[in-house]
């Protein structure tokens, strides 16, 4: 008989420290970067400390109240939450992706923890994408101001101050993104290996890491090229400056 299951991602835009989690929930089980527990009224809930929480068959209410705990508490956690349904079948006679669903034949814990995990990832990098695309609109209207005029502003602490927020950013999505590498509970249930396979390939894990990659380096190298216009600009005026001392040193002398 088929069963189905639902799991529902929400990731925040900033780490979820798992300290913060652990006080809502029924005996929970930690490990560095993930929290496994029970929840009250049935099913489990995953943490993850790049800021992502995941439950797996819990209702509405139970799961609203963990998040609006969260919200009183942590009021950081709040805006921007993006959020991922997704839906498991149990019983099927095939381990594979049907029409938008995992079909498995037994969905043990170990496989219900990989299935949480990429739904995880999937709903971090989505935020990570719109947070990304922001730094990207941001550099091509400063780049179109260069294009346009030829020239960029003389204070290059505002650069500075952007290139470490898209460097931070770019250092975020990295780390989190260690989420590509293959759990080792694949190793230990070839069915795992290719149902991690499948639902990597369902929510595009792989183009999306790439072309967020992409767009981070393209603009670090937007904006270094900035700051370096920048400088040869209040170099160029430094130097302008010099002579013009020179200029009226040299006056002063002749007319003495």
């Amino acid at each position: 008989m088929e069963r189905a299951h639902a799991f529902v991602a929400v990731a925040f835009v900033d780490d979820l420290p798992l300290e913060w989690v652990k006080p809502l929930l029924l005996d929970p089980h930690v490990t560095p970067h993930e929290l496994r527990a029970a929840s009250e009224g049935g099913g489990e809930v995953f943490a993850f400390s790049f800021g992502a929480l995941v439950f797996h068959d819990v209702d509405a209410v139970t799961r609203d109240r963990i998040l609006n705990t969260l919200r009183e508490i942590h009021p950081r956690l709040v805006p921007d939450v993006m959020r991922e349904d997704f839906t498991v079948v149990e019983g099927g006679d095939r381990v594979g992706m049907s029409q938008g669903r995992l079909v498995v034949d037994e969905l043990t814990a170990t496989r219900a923890g990989v299935v949480a995990l990429i739904i995880a990832q999937s709903v971090a990098m989505e935020t990570y994408e719109r947070i990304v695309e922001a730094l990207f609109a941001k550099t091509r209207r400063l780049v179109e101001k260069l294009e346009e005029r030829g020239l960029v502003p003389l204070r290059t602490r505002p650069l500075h101050r952007f290139i470490g927020e898209a460097v931070g950013r770019r250092s975020e999505v990295l780390s989190t993104l260690h989420l590509l590498d293959k759990p080792d509970a694949t190793w230990d249930d070839p069915a795992m290996d290719r149902i991690y396979d499948d639902l990597r390939s369902e929510f595009d894990l792989g183009d999306r890491f790439t072309a967020l990659e992409s767009k981070m380096r393209a603009v670090q190298d937007a904006l270094e090229l900035l700051l370096g216009v920048a400088r040869d600009r209040r170099l160029v005026l430094l130097e302008a400056a010099i002579v013009a001392l020179i200029c009226v040193e040299l006056a002063l002398t002749l007319l003495r």
